[in-house]
């Protein structure tokens, strides 16, 4: 199901494995609430993005694979230097484990 999952995510090469959990940034904020534009230099790393790609789970030791507690399309919140930064296909992507992440967004 990952690999479909993945496929139709338009990264059909990338599959994560066990409990990781791929995530594409959203954007940095380009003004600040009170309408202050900010150059590239003083914009703060994204802590939120978009699940794109997930693992079939870790392996148990009895051999069971646990469920991952996202799927693809939630919005997550992961620490500010958590995970593995990567580029595929010209996108910055982040590869984190599914205890790496700290929320999952309401829709």
């Amino acid at each position: 199901m990952a690999k479909k999952a993945a496929a139709e995510a338009g990264h059909p090469s990338l599959r994560p494995l066990d409990d990781r959990v791929v995530v594409e940034p959203l954007e940095a904020e380009e003004k600040t609430a009170g309408g202050i534009l900010l150059p590239d230099t003083a914009k703060q790393k994204p802590q939120q993005g978009k699940v794109i790609a997930v693992g079939p789970g870790k392996l148990s030791e009895k051999g069971d694979r646990t469920v991952v507690g996202v799927k693809i399309g939630d919005t997550v919140l992961f620490g500010k230097y958590s995970g593995s930064d990567v580029e595929v296909s010209g996108k910055e992507l982040k590869i984190l484990r599914e205890s790496d992440l700290l929320a999952k967004l309401a829709k």
